[in-house]
């Protein structure tokens, strides 16, 4: 694979996305709607996650959760990586399986995991996954064995703090509605907080400024609606971009790849 190359692999599981990555790309903050299961094959990178800043070399599983701000650069000249990523009913379902009736942790605990077991897992998984003739209980099996790995594994890394109601009522507005005007005095009324109070508490419960989360949510649609099908300038209009060109550069930034390589179709 080249350099600074994103491949999207077709997945035969329902709600699993297959990336490979090789590239000297530094990612700015971001969130993912998914949960992201991945393996570093080559080189190292070093990331901010919601447990702090973390660092993965060749052989280590790396994870993120659903709206878990983090960024990526690499150590040395590049490195590259395999990742899949899931729905969060999926990964949610079964660890309400795994946990016997709701004991299961709703999210991955770790950031980097070193454990060779898990790592071949995960490499057979995703073989299975995008394979030419996957085995579908073959999948399942793996799957299943897979999530319980990285929701049971143990180790020092620290929980992410509670978010206070507070934020928690400021970011749902934005979520209700991530095409709808919202200014930080609409933030400051729902939360009860002044302006300055919300957009640095904001800040500091999610990673994020009220924009850069707004933003985060918008080009979560773009994505979708690029998937589905829809021309590239009517899905920047659809999903609260003022051009087709803004919402490139946010993709960009966010995904590696450029919408039109994405909207390209899976290999």
């Amino acid at each position: 694979m080249a350099k600074n190359q994103f491949r999207m692999l077709r997945s035969a599981l329902i709600g699993v996305e297959a990336v490979e990555a090789e590239t000297h790309h530094s990612f700015a903050r971001h969130t993912h709607e998914q949960f992201g299961i991945g393996l570093m094959s080559a080189g190292a990178q070093s990331s901010l996650s919601g447990r702090g800043m973390v660092e993965a070399e060749a052989g280590d599983i790396i994870t993120v959760n659903p709206n878990e701000v983090h960024d990526g650069a690499p150590i040395g000249q590049r490195r590259s990586w395999r990742i899949l990523y899931f729905d969060p009913a999926i990964v949610t379902g079964l660890a309400h399986e795994i946990g016997e009736g709701g004991a299961g942790r709703s999210e991955i605990p770790h950031p980097v995991i070193r454990n060779r077991a898990i790592a071949g897992r995960f490499e057979t998984l995703f073989r299975a996954a995008t394979g030419a003739a996957a085995d579908g209980l073959l999948c399942e099996e793996l799957l299943l064995q897979l999530v319980a790995d990285v929701m049971r594994e143990r180790g020092g890394a620290e929980q992410r703090p509670p978010v206070p109601a507070s934020i928690r009522a400021a970011r749902e507005l934005i979520d209700d509605d991530p095409l709808a005007a919202v200014s930080l005095a609409d933030l400051s009324r729902e939360s009860g907080l002044s302006r300055f109070q919300v957009l640095r508490g904001f800040a500091k419960a999610t990673g994020l400024t009220p924009h850069a989360y707004l933003v985060q949510a918008r080009i979560h649609i773009a994505r979708r609606l690029i998937a589905q099908g829809m021309p590239l300038a009517e899905a920047a209009f659809a999903s609260g971009f003022a051009d087709q060109s803004h919402m490139t550069r946010v993709f960009v930034r966010k995904y590696g790849l450029s919408p039109r390589l994405y909207a390209g179709g899976f290999l």
